[in-house]
């Protein structure tokens, strides 16, 4: 950060001309393999850009046509019938509806699909003219739509790997340079390949910091991917004051329980963790401003009832911490030492602080570990791809007990929207009775944004697609 003076130029913003030069924190982008999960924020934006799925987000976190140009849900969401619009694979060939359906039932069955989980709903799907294709579920999911705009079942021909667009790679590398795709429902095609050089999308995945400081010395437009664990970062490099943009989004994080065993045996004394936290002198030590939680879901959402509120959410912080000291005193077994898995960030150092303050005020040692070490308790840091409150339950349920897991199951196989969201009420219950994860806040997703940007919007997705950053030429 020292040497942040040499590098920014005597200019006061970048040209209005131009590639948009985007830093996705984390690795170089790449395409992954069907059995291998998208790796970071570069290798999501890449696979979004260029090989879309049925629909995709918009700037703003919205539904918007990908390779379906409309689609009808039947049944209340039991059936999803899409209608195919002209579309072409990088290199020419047109996309056809049994390709459609070969890929999205290679996605939904890959193991490595974060989103499998919730796709088990889905029971065929089938072509029913060149033009249009139906799936079909065994129990009805009204917002299917969400969980298919997600890069995870973007659609990709292979090998080599082919998308759709609505990009195309111009010029591959490390940090290749993407281009509009051509797209025949464009009038004139000769003003679409005039206007395309000035859409290209240079994409660099690397880590916050180098990021920060190209966005810094005014050698890139926007900083994506950003979360609690970078936020520290900012505070040491001079910005324009608009720049730094953080999302409403939606989803967990807190501290979820990987063991059950001594201490932590006891729901009562998993609760007294949760009592102990000083969630808003955490929040406000990484990012002012930055909402804390004391519950699961953020609000009722397909659940039948409004979220679980713990009991203790009325005392104030002595009351509650003198009430976990309690339960710390009764323990009869050797003093508590419980390791955190967190991993290695400026934000994390600042998270593993606090937290470790909290739990000294009731007599409990906290350590740090990585996060692929054998650990107590482990941090969850994800937002919601979907407005569903059973994906807050199951990624809250690392390793909850049997009723919450019966609970959550039976919420998976309701037949019917009405049951699911009574189960799902009884599995918010379920899981905040086993008091196995430990809310903190939301999640806290974060951009640096040059003015040039006009199309980028904050949303509760914290996603923004490399082609709607900025506004359409035509």
């Amino acid at each position: 950060m020292l040497a942040l003076p040499l590098l920014i130029g005597a200019c006061d913003r970048r040209r209005d001309t131009g590639a948009v030069v985007v830093s996705a924190i984390g690795e170089p982008p790449a395409y992954s393999t069907i059995d291998t999960p998208l790796r970071d924020t570069a290798s999501r934006l890449l696979i979004d850009a260029t090989a879309q799925g049925l629909v995709r987000f918009d700037a703003a976190g919205q539904i918007e046509p990908g390779l379906a140009e409309r689609w009808t849900v039947l049944d209340d969401g039991a059936s999803y019938i899409f209608r195919l619009r002209e579309a072409y694979w990088t290199g020419g060939d047109r996309v056809t509806a049994e390709q459609v359906v070969r890929l999205l039932r290679r996605r939904i069955a890959a193991r490595a699909n974060p989103l499998a989980p919730f796709l088990t709903a889905i029971d065929e799907i089938v072509v029913m003219t060149p033009q249009v294709i139906e799936i079909r579920l065994a129990r009805p999911r009204p917002d299917l739509l969400k969980l298919f705009a997600q890069p995870d079942m973007a659609l990709l021909r292979s090998p080599p790997p082919t998308g759709s667009g609505p990009l195309r790679i111009v010029s591959a590398s490390t940090t290749p340079l993407l281009r509009p795709a051509f797209d025949p429902g464009r009038a004139d095609p000769d003003d679409q390949a005039e206007l395309q050089p000035e859409q290209d999308v240079r994409l660099i995945g690397e880590r916050a910091s180098r990021a920060i400081l190209r966005f810094a010395a005014r050698r890139s437009d926007l900083v994506s991917g950003g979360t609690y664990a970078d936020w520290p970062l900012l505070a040491g490099v001079d910005l324009p004051r608009t720049a730094a943009r953080i999302d409403p989004a939606v989803g967990l994080f807190g501290i979820a329980l990987v063991r059950r065993d001594g201490f932590l045996a006891d729901p009562a004394n998993r609760v007294a963790l949760s009592e102990a936290i000083d969630r808003t002198a955490l929040v406000t030590a990484i990012a002012p401003g930055w909402d804390a939680v004391d519950r699961i879901l953020p609000d009722t959402l397909d659940s039948a009832a409004p979220p679980q509120i713990p009991d203790w959410s009325l005392l104030t912080l002595d009351q509650r911490r003198g009430a976990a000291r309690s339960r710390v005193a009764a323990w009869r077994g050797d003093p508590i030492r419980l390791r955190l898995a967190l991993p290695r960030s400026s934000g994390a150092t600042l998270l593993h602080g606090q937290l470790a303050a909290s739990f000294a005020t009731i007599g409990i040692t906290l350590d740090r570990v990585d996060m692929e070490a054998d650990a107590d308790l482990r941090l969850i840091d994800a937002v919601a791809p979907y407005d569903s409150a059973r994906w807050y339950l199951a990624t809250a349920c690392v390793a909850c007990g049997d009723q919450a897991q019966q609970a959550l199951d039976a919420a998976r196989l309701a037949p019917t929207p009405a049951e699911r969201g009574t189960r799902i009420a009884a599995a918010d219950a379920a899981l905040s009775a086993d008091a196995g994860f430990i809310p903190i806040a939301r999640p806290l997703r974060w951009s640096l944004v040059a003015p040039r940007l006009a199309a980028w919007q904050a949303n509760s997705r914290a996603w923004h697609p490399l082609n709607r950053l900025r506004p359409d030429p035509t």
